[in-house]
């Protein structure tokens, strides 16, 4: 946590942080959270819906996350985002394969060289998700209704 703290200090852009109530608990146990309150180029919000933390990605200019669905969320064909992923690695290798993430861990020194290689590198990112069209609920919606025909 207070690596992460130290991230969000020194970013050399500003941030927006939908902070988790579980997460921002931590920072208060920690003794944390009055200095996270006082970083002047951080934007904490509330836990927000899924369309709003939606329009919070499509318009970011990447994304910092330690959450594997997020990983996961950024391939879609109308966000494409790319994900600096705050662990030492992920159960989502195909964003890392397709160029969508890189494991950068959570060395703050580390962290912040990722932050500013992304920023000073144009990337081009696939057109597809490799996790697939984002249809599956309609295949198999048909599946069970030609099942259920028979």
């Amino acid at each position: 946590m207070r690596d992460f703290v130290k991230v969000l200090k020194k970013s050399p852009i500003p941030v927006v942080f939908p902070i988790h109530p579980r997460t921002k608990r931590r920072l208060q146990e920690y003794g944390m959270w009055n200095e996270v309150e006082g970083i002047q180029h951080l934007q904490l919000l509330p836990p927000q819906g899924y369309f709003e933390f939606l329009a919070l990605v499509k318009n970011c200019r990447f994304i910092l996350t330690d959450s594997g669905g997020l990983q996961e969320e950024a391939t879609h064909p109308m966000i494409r985002k790319q994900v600096l992923v705050l662990r030492n690695s992920t159960e989502r290798p195909e964003a890392v394969i397709h160029g969508f993430a890189r494991v950068v861990g959570t060395n703050p020194v580390v962290v912040l060289a990722e932050i500013e290689k992304t920023l000073n590198k144009e990337v081009n990112l696939p057109e597809y998700s490799p996790f697939g069209d984002g249809k599956a609920a309609v295949r198999i919606v048909d599946i069970v209704i030609s099942r259920l025909e028979t």
